[in-house]
């Protein structure tokens, strides 16, 4: 072995000695040995540091991660079935249900064994479960309710969903909804015969049978049919790939709101699920219920509706229809008149009070979630608002829809425009000679029938007498005069600022906003002409389609001297004890400002004669007639009647607006309506603030007079 050695110094140098020296076997050996022993040490060490880190490890996994993983596992071996909740109630103004949820008893079986025909077990399966859904069938023939076909073994094989096409295999499955007695008391004292059945309360979704503002209120379908409202697409994509809470998860059965109030306020009505827990093998298959969550019952939701009001609406259309078809009307009779619309809004808090569309229907049809194809045919689309949408009753020859154009009712705010945009005074006189002309071509524009209407005072002598040849020369034109074609533009602010052409922002869905026909003159030089024309022909009603509601509410912005009100459905939403949870108020969309003169002005000349309609009316109130004029093709041009008014005048309380396709003057097809709508207002809350209403049942007349007598002793 080679060793170094440091030697000495010598003069101040240090010198190296290199030697050998040899160690002996035996020093190697221990040597050996002990390096040995050193790795041996090492590896029993690292041993004991992992064997430490697993069982600290298993140690943190037992106490502190158990109940999460505990729950992991509890959860791929059990399954929530959500159960729906009880719809809440959709109430008139007084209390009065329109819509509410009855309880039935329906049969639904859980798939007990693998009945598919993917799987051989399923096919050895297959005709235990084909010879049950034979024994249904003819329970149900048995016992079947005449009116309505019993179900087959086919469509109870269908809808037991076999291959889970519809639901997993452990859902169960709806068999019949409503089940009659008798088939209840069967299938109860054989539910032995049927593996996997189950009687369930679940609820039909009723409405009023007198048809009370049907459209309004709305219907639901089941969930299973929403495909074609985006509204729902959220929930279902949450419901079919289960990321939904378990409260928010709807089944393919629900009943949901499918229009009007139904779904509008959908969230409100429906509640929260509950569910059912319920453990299942790994083939799917349910095992036993683990546990159950009952659902909260859905919120009540109170309309501004008042059933009384509502149907002397609707009967009042009904009588006038008829009447326009045997009493003539500007010469003849009008059997082409066979729907109408009519809203009455209240000035002050734009509570809806009655919204009707005729022809209306039973909305019962419905109630199960589906309407027969038979039920559904008689419809004639009149399951549509026609109030708050263009609607035409499949009885209509002409399908005249519910938004006609203005007519007259435009002219208080022509005069308006005129006066803000200074074409005119308060002060300015005119000379009616009944006709004037217009552009390059003098195109003519006559009052109706050509009458002249000689000199006006004041422009309040051409509302009242609805003069259409001083809203050309005194407003269209010269709004064009002074801004050419802007003026166009200038002419859209102000129809909006009314609440004409935009949302009226109700509470109610599909609601249109209107058709804007002079600005399509504009944009594509339409069949009037030019911008000049659509100006001319706008000031005197002729180039602006809208709704009932849309004409309700600017009636109401008249009343209120430029405050346009939120139409109001719905005053509150209380819970299934009662409590109030919402409660909706007054509410201003915008407020024009005008000179308190022009208001005045406006009030006065909205003064149409409406004698024979109004006789012995006791309120002074302000009025507009509408006759607008629509091409039919080759039966020319026909008469639409349209009537606006608020009562009383200085004092307004209720806004009214009818229209009636085809029915001729406003006077005479849409006034009378107006009048009992007024009526009917007065006698349930007062246009005057003192509702006349008498009591009716003879209960209350003893009470009253039993009080009197009281007193009198007294």
């Amino acid at each position: 072995m080679l060793s170094v050695n440091i030697g000495s110094q010598r003069n101040g140098e240090w010198t190296l000695s290199l030697f050998t020296s040899a160690k002996s076997p035996e020093d190697i050996e221990a040597e050996n040995k002990s390096s040995q022993n050193m790795r041996i040490n090492m590896f029993f060490f690292s041993t004991f540091v992992v064997f430490c880190i697993v069982i600290v490890r298993l140690a943190f996994i037992q106490f502190m991660d158990a109940p999460s993983l505990t729950e992991e596992e509890t959860s791929q071996n059990t399954k929530q079935i959500p159960l729906p909740p009880s719809r809440g109630n959709i109430l008139d103004a007084a209390g009065v249900k329109l819509a509410y949820s009855k309880p039935v008893e329906s049969l639904y079986i859980t798939l007990m064994k693998d009945y598919s025909k993917a799987t051989e077990k399923g096919k050895k399966n297959r005709p235990e479960i084909e010879n049950i859904a034979e024994q249904m069938a003819a329970a149900f023939k048995k016992f079947e309710n005449h009116s309505v076909p019993s179900m087959t073994a086919a469509e109870v094989l269908e809808a037991m969903d076999l291959e889970s096409k519809q639901d997993q295999g452990y859902v169960h499955r709806r068999i019949k909804k409503d089940l009659n007695q008798k088939e209840i008391q069967y299938f109860m004292e054989h539910k032995s015969d049927f593996p996997g059945i189950e009687i369930i309360e679940e609820t039909v979704r009723q409405y009023d049978p007198d048809t009370v503002a049907v459209q309004t209120v709305g219907y639901v379908k089941s969930f299973k049919s929403t495909e074609i409202l985006k509204v729902y697409d959220k929930a279902r994509a949450e419901s079919t790939e289960g990321t939904a809470a378990p409260g928010d998860t709807y089944t393919k059965d629900e009943l949901v709101g499918f229009d009007g109030v139904e779904l509008s306020f959908q969230d409100e009505l429906r509640g929260k699920n509950g569910y059912k827990v319920m453990s299942v093998s790994s083939a799917n298959i349910p095992e036993e219920v683990e546990d159950i969550v009952a659902p909260d019952k859905g919120n009540d939701v109170w309309l501004t509706i008042n059933k009384d009001v509502q149907l002397k609406t609707e009967q009042a259309i009904k009588d006038q229809l008829l009447w326009l078809h045997s009493h003539p009307v500007s010469g003849k009779t009008h059997p082409e008149a066979v729907t109408g619309y009519a809203v009455a809004m209240e000035v002050d808090t734009g509570n809806i009070v009655a919204m009707a569309s005729i022809p209306d229907y039973d909305t019962n049809i419905w109630g199960t979630g589906s309407a027969s194809t038979a039920d559904f045919n008689k419809l004639n689309g009149n399951y549509q608002n026609g109030a708050i949408t263009p609607l035409s009753s499949g009885k209509s020859k002409h399908k005249f829809d519910s938004a006609v154009l203005l007519g007259s009712t435009i002219k208080p705010l022509s005069v308006l425009v005129g006066l803000n945009e200074k074409l005119i005074t308060t002060t300015t006189t005119y000379n009616d000679t009944g006709i004037t002309y217009f552009g390059k071509e003098q195109k003519p524009v006559r009052n109706s029938q050509g009458h002249p209407y000689g000199y006006f005072r004041t422009p309040a002598d051409a509302i009242e007498h609805s003069s259409n040849v001083f809203m050309v020369d005194m407003i269209g034109n010269k709004l064009y005069k002074k801004y050419g074609d802007d003026g166009i533009g200038i002419w859209d602010h102000y129809m909006t600022d009314f609440g004409l052409g935009v949302a009226t922002e109700i509470d109610l869905p599909k609601e249109w906003l209107g058709g804007k026909e002079y600005i399509h003159s504009k944009e594509r030089n339409s069949k009037v002409g030019s911008p000049q024309a659509a100006l001319v022909y706008g000031s005197f009603g002729q180039m602006g389609r809208y709704t009932p509601l849309q004409l309700a509410q600017y009636t109401a912005t008249l009343a209120n001297e430029g405050a346009r009100i939120k139409p109001q459905i719905v005053s509150k939403i209380t819970d299934a004890s009662g409590k109030v949870i919402k409660q909706n108020k007054r509410e201003v969309l915008n407020t024009v400002k005008f000179d308190a003169s022009y208001w005045k002005l406006i009030r006065k000349g909205m003064n149409t004669n409406v004698s024979e309609a109004f006789a012995g009316f006791p309120y002074d109130f302000a009025r507009k007639t509408g006759t607008s004029q629509q091409d039919s093709g080759k039966d020319g041009l026909i008469d639409n009647g349209v009537f606006i008014a608020y009562a009383p005048r200085n004092n307004p309380k209720l806004a009214v607006a009818v229209v009636i396709p085809e029915g001729g003057f406003g006077a005479y097809s849409a006034a009378p309506i107006a009048r009992k709508i007024f009526d009917a207002y007065d006698q349930a809350y007062g246009l005057d603030g003192v509702p006349k209403k008498q009591p009716q049942n003879q209960d209350a007349i003893g009470e009253t007079a039993g009080k009197q007598a009281s007193k009198k002793q007294q």
